[in-house]
């Protein structure tokens, strides 16, 4: 059974309250208002269980479970229902993650937010913590099981049961590359010795927690928020963490971590960088625990804004 896999999740946000908004420059909407945007991408996420998801789509006619036909029935039923006319800038469709884009907490998890995520060729499910106080994205890489260091292969709910992660191998991904060493500031350049040698990395928290490993480029699934549903492979940077220190050895981001900050290597940054969309992002959350994350939006006039002064001490 795999964590990455065992929620599901629909493409719209039905809840009215918003308690967190956080655009590009990490702006924060401490009022109610509405999370859908126009000239956006983004993706919705809900509990499987919540009422909404049971409410609004129910079991019957829709594809088996997990499949990317399921998800793309949930996207539709949501537009139908709530009558959402996203429009895109530039001429461009909003986007969403492929496999469906649940965010859930857990206290099992440290209570923080997450999102279902795919990634290589075949694709595989990842459940990444979201966190915008950094920018690396990095998933458990060529972990191995039994073994007391390193990364972990599974965890637990709060009801005691193991459950199984899914763990990336660039040897297992057809469109896996190793990343150069001049990609990043992040590689050690002490191991950089010719043009072919790994990216090397180590990346710390201010709690001292820490991942290493190689950054490799592999292709992010997502596809086009609208009635045609295309599918779009962005090749972006990430770990492949194969070492773990702190808090990620207690249950912390155990099937790894999606940064969100301002950096050159961040997902937003790179999706920004080549033309998906605007360079911006906000998240939004209920106070049922379901948000939605949105790639390209600019947000309302009428939102409260508070900037973040970057290089200031």
């Amino acid at each position: 059974m795999s964590w990455a896999l065992s929620y599901t999740s629909s493409y719209s946000f039905t809840s009215a309250s918003c308690t967190l908004l956080v655009i590009l420059l990490l702006l924060l909407d401490l009022s109610s208002q509405s999370c859908n945007g126009l000239g956006t991408f983004g993706f919705d996420i809900h509990h499987r269980f919540s009422d909404t998801v049971k409410a609004i789509l129910g079991a019957d006619g829709l594809p088996e479970k997990g499949s990317v036909e399921y998800y793309a029935a949930m996207a539709r039923r949501d537009r139908i229902i709530q009558g959402r006319h996203l429009a895109a800038s530039n001429n461009q469709s909003p986007l969403t993650f492929a496999n469906g884009n649940n965010t859930l907490t857990d206290p099992t998890l440290s209570f923080l937010y997450y999102a279902n995520v795919s990634v290589g060729t075949p694709s595989l499910s990842f459940l990444v913590a979201l966190d915008t106080g950094s920018g690396l994205f990095w998933l458990p890489c060529d972990c191995q099981k039994n073994i007391a260091v390193g990364c972990s292969t599974y965890t637990y709910l709060s009801s005691g049961e193991e459950i199984d992660l899914n763990i990336y191998s660039p040897s297992a991904s057809s469109t896996s590359e190793k990343a150069p060493c001049n990609i990043s500031t992040l590689c050690d350049q002490n191991q950089c010795l010719s043009a072919s040698s790994d990216c090397a990395y180590t990346y710390g928290y201010v709690d001292g927690s820490s991942n290493s490993g190689i950054l490799v480029e592999d292709v992010l699934h997502l596809i086009t928020d609208d009635n045609q549903l295309k599918a779009v492979e962005a090749q972006i940077t990430f770990g492949c963490g194969k070492n773990e220190t702190g808090i990620f050895l207690n249950g912390f981001a155990p099937n790894g971590l999606l940064g969100l900050d301002l950096g050159n290597i961040s997902v937003p940054s790179t999706i920004a960088r080549k033309g998906l969309g605007p360079n911006s992002f906000s998240m939004c959350f209920g106070s049922d625990g379901t948000g939605r994350i949105n790639f390209g939006d600019n947000g309302t006039s009428e939102q409260k804004e508070t900037s973040f002064t970057v290089g200031s001490s």
